[in-house]
């Protein structure tokens, strides 16, 4: 198996950074021991105006034998010598994939500190693979490549030159050529469409497969019109793991949706001074007036309850002044969300003994949130039906007991300024209720009031002199300091 990944040099930028990003010297031929046999590496050119790396997999096909399962579609077994004359030594498939993965593991995550500005932008890249197993032909190489933003040339490959009437075989020659992907999205793409193409694994699938793809498939999977044939082949077609990827993707394509839907909604109604200038949007603007809150009352650790996809999470980790920050909420799938969108499989130690995400209900008591500084119910508190939010008052206010609550919620009368928000509508199917600034007052200073604390209001988005802003903050902090420390 083969497969040359070539790139060109700009002013400034000499080609053989590559080297760089895949952390294998130009200057060395390299070999990496593997299951099923040897990988090597080596550069068949290396200059400042243009770089070619190459990976060849030497395959064992005894191994192969041994330690898999042949050559069998999805895993069933051949004939005794199929198993040991076959494409796989020749052909790129799984086998090739895992190679890619383990041999330039750190360029597949875009790492690289020796040149970090090169990894995080687009290069000119070639990708050649002599040898493609391609069923479904060279159209469904174009409909899986085109759309990640590849130039796709697959060339059938026929199946004996000197007799060319018996056509085709069903392997092309693929060039993909693109100046506007990284490196690692390059390599994530022929970690997952190359084993998608062969329409076969080399080993048993398990269920760890649908992190796997996940993990590569983040960015672009989801939005792919064709991934619902990338998720099946990946998985070796087990429909029980296919579910199971397409319902996370659909989550996460609605997670990215719904930011990009507050956006629309928040920026609808365009103010009369409108510049070029792109506005703020209005989840942006909330979270930094919680963070500014957060800084204001000097809180390190930090509680985010209800914290769904992890956005404010993951804008609480970029400032070190937050040593911990725990997220919690009822929703195994927002919480599963929320740990991809931080990246805690591949986040470093120090970073990752800042944060936690943990499973639980705002409507009980849990010693768990008790001792930490501060605790933020940002858009929370309208997800519940009126009846509940005593119980998730007193969990907060009377038992868990910050030294500071941030709650925010919409201002029902700033609805009216949303064109694209049907006349008495809530902004979102599943808020229970959405208050005035008058009912988000009275409430407040009631909780305050029970339970020993001072609060103060602010506007979070633009103040209409009309109908207020668009989402009304409070600020609890308890009375006393010689009460905080005694809770």
């Amino acid at each position: 198996m083969f497969v040359t990944i070539s790139t060109t040099g700009t002013a400034g930028s000499p080609a053989t950074d590559l080297g760089y990003l895949l952390h294998k010297h130009p200057d060395k031929a390299q070999a990496f021991s593997t299951s099923y046999g040897t990988a090597h590496v080596f550069y068949p050119e290396a200059d400042a105006e243009r770089c070619t790396a190459a990976l060849l997999l030497e395959i064992d096909t005894v191994a192969l034998v041994r330690r898999g399962k042949g050559k069998g579609r999805g895993g069933a077994p051949d004939a005794a010598l199929a198993q040991y004359v076959n494409d796989r030594p020749y052909a790129a498939s799984s086998l090739l994939a895992v190679a890619l993965s383990s041999v330039f593991s750190s360029a597949l995550r875009g790492v690289c500190t020796a040149r970090p500005e090169r990894a995080a932008a687009p290069l000119p890249l070639r990708v050649e693979v002599p040898a493609l197993p391609a069923r479904g032909g060279p159209d469904l190489v174009r409909r899986l490549f085109e759309p990640l933003g590849w130039t796709v040339t697959a060339d059938p490959v026929p199946l004996d030159t000197a007799f060319p009437e018996w056509g085709d075989s069903r392997y092309v020659r693929l060039l993909l050529e693109s100046d506007r992907l990284t490196l690692a999205e390059a390599l994530r793409h022929l970690y997952v469409l190359l084993p998608v193409l062969d329409d076969a694994k080399h080993y048993w699938v398990a269920a760890d497969e649908v992190d796997k793809l996940l993990r590569a498939g983040e960015g672009w999977l989801p939005e792919h019109p064709e991934q619902k044939l990338i998720t099946s082949r990946y998985l070796a077609r087990r429909w029980s793991l296919t579910r199971q990827a397409m319902e996370r993707l659909e989550l996460v394509r609605l997670a990215e949706a719904d930011d990009s839907d507050v956006a629309d909604i928040d920026n609808a109604v365009a103010d009369e001074t409108e510049t070029e200038e792109k506005p703020t949007p209005l989840a942006v603007q909330r979270r930094d007036a919680i963070i500014e809150a957060l800084r204001a009352a000097g809180a390190a650790r930090v509680l985010d309850l209800g914290c769904g996809e992890g956005q404010l999470v993951q804008a609480l980790l970029k400032d070190a002044r937050f040593t911990e920050i725990l997220g919690v909420d009822v929703s195994m799938r927002a919480l599963t969300i929320a740990a991809r969108r931080l990246k805690l499989d591949r986040m470093g130690e120090r970073q990752a003994a800042r944060v936690r995400l943990v499973q639980g209900s705002l409507a009980y008591t849990d010693n768990r949130l008790k001792g930490y500084d501060a605790a933020v119910l940002s858009e929370v508190i309208e997800h519940l039906d009126l009846p509940r939010l005593p119980a998730l008052e007193y969990a907060v206010f009377g038992h868990a007991r910050p030294r500071t609550v941030v709650v925010t919620t919409p201002n029902v009368e700033y609805n009216v300024r949303w064109e694209a928000l049907p006349a008495g509508h809530v902004r979102h199917g599943d808020h229970r209720f959405e208050w005035t600034r008058e009912e988000f007052r009275g409430w407040a200073e009631a909780v305050a009031e029970r339970h020993g604390y001072e609060v103060a209001f602010a506007p979070v988005g633009p103040d209409d002199p009309e109908v207020g802003p668009p989402t009304q903050m409070a600020t609890f902090t308890i009375r006393t300091e010689k009460e905080a420390k005694a809770a």
